[in-house]
């Protein structure tokens, strides 16, 4: 809350000197000035020094001086709701996190975050997006809103319940209230879930206090790692999703007006950001189930779950008619799971 207050100060003295609008665009071009950029993730300082911090260090020190990104955390300049229009409005030049959780607005954005039972592992997004036509349509999708360009897909944790009270059977997620990505939400909400939304950093609180009843919000390596792990006591081995989806993005005048060599490097360091999160939480996933101590493994039956994937493909088709891109991502869903189920052991197990 400092840091965004002393933003909000000087963008609005900045601004105040020029005559213009309440907030001033960060970067100013001028000859042979070094170009610096303020990048907002969706995540807290804890979870960001895995899922963005090395690429970002990595990227400061090889722009060796000609260009600079400045890393905010979650809720530090912008709420998270309003990182679209932020970055669109040029107040901030760049974003990490999900579309849905951003309000993007394009029709794919419900595919971001956690799209249920379109992943089963971490792999399949990357595979998705670059093997199966989902770059070429996430391209198409934002180059239809202006200011803003859709960089770079990749893949975080999968998604599972940590819960104060033990979760056995469907029947104990009703009336559970859980905090959630917005598109989880609403399936879940099926189920008899009440989705929340809190920022970021309330939500440990929130657990403590009873005003949540658990989190769909992550794998076991970030409850773990942000602090839920202290405050619940029991984690779902079923989970909604294999994995999260979550996107680069960037002003699309401030990214255009970077030299090819920086867009390049840019591109690289996101490349290895996607590369770090899939090894620490692949690694991270089964570690702490096998040797965590904080929560107790809790399962519901094979049986019942399927009711869960099952009625995931009703909701598939439901997005399908929101509009004929939805449709096509939708079909490339269906495409993917045929070949990986056709494939067997180790790409599906059942």
């Amino acid at each position: 809350m400092t840091n965004r207050r002393g933003f909000i100060k000087k963008a609005g003295l900045a601004t105040a000197a020029a005559g213009t609008t309440a907030f001033a665009a960060p970067y100013v071009k001028a000859q042979n000035a070094k170009i610096t950029w303020r990048l907002q993730t969706y995540a807290g300082p804890a979870l960001g020094e895995h899922v963005i911090k090395p690429a970002i260090d990595a990227f400061n020190k090889v722009a060796n001086g000609e260009m600079e990104i400045e890393l905010y955390y979650a809720d530090q300049l912008v709420p998270t709701g309003e990182l679209f229009r932020a970055m669109q409005r040029g107040t901030i030049d760049a974003v990490q996190s999900d579309d849905d959780s951003i309000a993007a607005p394009v029709d794919v954005s419900v595919f971001g975050g956690y799209f249920p039972f379109a992943t089963r592992y971490s792999l399949d997004v990357p595979v998705l997006f670059e093997e199966y036509g989902l770059n070429e349509i996430w391209e198409e999708a934002y180059g239809e809103v202006e200011g803003v360009k859709w960089l770079s897909a990749g893949s975080w944790d999968p998604c599972h319940f940590a819960t104060v009270d033990p979760i056995n059977s469907l029947a104990d997620l009703k009336g559970k209230r859980v905090f959630t990505f917005p598109t989880a939400g609403k399936f879940l909400s099926r189920f008899g879930v009440v989705p929340v939304t809190l920022p970021w950093e309330d939500i440990e609180v929130a657990v403590q206090t009873g005003e949540l009843d658990g989190i769909a919000w992550s794998g076991i390596t970030e409850d773990y790692t942000v602090g839920w792990a202290d405050v619940t006591n029991y984690f779902l081995t079923n989970n909604i999703s294999g994995a999260w989806c979550g996107s680069f993005f960037a002003n699309e005048e401030r990214y255009n007006e970077l030299p090819e060599h920086l867009k390049v490097l840019l591109k690289l360091c996101m490349d290895s950001s996607h590369y770090y999160r899939q090894h620490w939480y692949w690694g991270g996933e089964a570690k702490l189930r096998t040797q965590g101590t904080k929560m107790k493994l809790t399962s519901i039956p094979d049986a019942e779950w399927a009711t869960v994937e099952a009625e995931a493909h009703k909701f598939w088709d439901e997005i399908a008619e929101t509009s004929p891109r939805c449709a096509k991502v939708v079909e490339i869903f269906k495409q993917y799971a045929a070949v990986m189920e056709k494939a067997g052991k180790p790409y599906r197990y059942s």
